[in-house]
């Protein structure tokens, strides 16, 4: 069924949530996992125009993304086969590693969000339109 599962996470608490059904679906197949994080880049976010030096900043959260998802890792119970961490444009790095990688199902959150964000469209939306592979959208509800 699936060979190579791409679990893309964001780093906030409701990671694990996901992250454990990206386990369950590795047990349950026998497949690899993947774990992937985008730091969105601040070039990116604010369409090239940034007129301060952000060296500093992404080295930061670079730095804050490799511990956090150390953190990801070190929770789930299941060997993981890499753990990537890139910059750029969240989809289009997404799509980008899970052809890479050659994974067979893209794992992502959902926050399920309403009205204007809706709207604009989410990051597990933008996953899906154009993705190589399957892609599941976990649900992801705060406690």
């Amino acid at each position: 069924m699936y060979n190579r599962i791409l679990l893309a996470v964001d780093l906030t608490d409701e990671s694990i949530k996901v992250a454990n059904k990206a386990v369950g679906l590795c047990k349950a197949t026998g497949a690899k996992l993947t774990i992937l994080h985008v730091i969105e880049s601040l070039n990116y976010a604010y369409g090239g125009d940034v007129p301060i030096d952000i060296t500093d900043i992404q080295a930061q959260l670079q730095d804050t993304a490799k511990e956090r998802i150390a953190i990801l890792e070190d929770q789930i119970d299941a060997p993981v086969e890499e753990c990537c961490i890139t910059q750029g444009g969240i989809e289009s790095e997404i799509h980008r590693i899970a052809e890479e990688k050659q994974v067979d199902l893209i794992v992502v959150g959902s926050h399920c969000r309403h009205g204007l964000a809706l709207l604009l469209g989410s990051t597990a939306n933008g996953v899906l339109h154009g993705a190589p592979c399957d892609v599941l959208a976990i649900k992801v509800v705060k406690d």
